[in-house]
């Protein structure tokens, strides 16, 4: 049975669609008055990309002018949420299991933590951990958790949407994970487990009755 759970935020807890004007309207109003040095198509498609992937990687994908980077990321270091976020329909599952549960997210710290306020949750969570993915991961931040607070890998349970992070790491660190993929957007994506929702979680974790 998994007790212990490393939970991603974005896309796992909450969905950005859903929630994408009070997240992204914004930070896309502010964007539209920068020179970003690239097309409108390209900028459309860079908004589409920012529901489910970190920033920076969107602004290096996209090239995204690099005068301007500076302005941005001080906006986005400064930023907070200040409308109520809804959690996913199947956040439930999550709530109800039985255990220790730490969100570990990727991001800019103030922003990601006003984002765990909107949605009404800290209380659910022993724990919040933003990782800064320019100067490390969440792999690094898995295994300070580990050491930190002495658990056993077996006892783990990493939840979350990202094949090429908290899974491919959590992998690679020998825990158990289950990849949330609604859009099956990662068919070939290696998981212990996956589902397009979060329905079988107990099951996974061993607590189903």
């Amino acid at each position: 049975m998994k007790r212990i759970f490393f939970i991603d935020l974005d896309n796992t807890i909450y969905f950005t669609r859903q929630n994408e004007e009070q997240l992204m309207g914004e930070l896309y109003r502010f964007l539209e008055n920068l020179d970003l040095g690239i097309s409108q198509a390209d900028f459309q498609l860079a908004k589409q990309e920012m529901l489910r992937t970190p920033f920076l990687k969107v602004a290096k994908k996209y090239r995204f002018n690099e005068k301007v980077m500076p302005e941005v990321i001080s906006y986005l270091e400064n930023r907070s949420v200040t409308q109520p976020l809804k959690p996913s329909d199947d956040y439930h599952y999550i709530k109800s299991l039985t255990g220790r549960k730490f969100i570990v997210t990727a991001g800019f710290p103030k922003q990601q933590l006003s984002k765990v306020k909107m949605l009404g949750i800290a209380n659910d969570f022993e724990e919040v951990h933003v990782v800064d993915v320019s100067s490390t991961n969440k792999k690094e931040r898995f295994e300070m958790l580990i050491d930190q607070h002495q658990l056993n890998k077996d006892d783990i349970l990493i939840i979350g949407d990202d094949a090429e992070s908290e899974i491919k790491f959590g992998l690679e660190l020998g825990i158990t994970t289950f990849l949330l993929d609604p859009e099956n957007l990662h068919p070939n994506a290696e998981s212990t487990f996956k589902g397009t929702d979060l329905s079988s979680l107990h099951a996974v974790a061993g607590q189903s009755d």
